[in-house]
């Protein structure tokens, strides 16, 4: 696989943050920020999709976004919190 080596900058208590949760989930500082960046994209996209979608279909009811969580099983982890 090609990667591309990147070097970035954070404030001093993000940077401890990143490196305290790599170290948690027992993984490399890049693979977990590589992790979080592609949820990143992803949630972005979704984000547009969605915002393109309602433009043509109206809004989501609150209904509708009960069964898509429902169906993804984020009700599960609201109502454990």
């Amino acid at each position: 696989m090609k990667v591309d080596k990147l070097s970035i900058s954070f404030e001093h208590e993000l940077g401890d943050a990143v490196r305290d949760a790599a170290e948690r989930a027992g993984k490399p500082v890049s693979s977990w920020l590589a992790e979080a960046a592609a949820a990143k994209l992803r949630s972005e996209a979704l984000e547009e999709f969605l915002s393109s979608w309602e433009k043509e279909h109206g809004s989501l009811t609150a209904d509708e976004i009960t069964k898509a969580e429902r169906e993804l099983g984020l009700d599960a982890v609201d109502s454990a919190a």
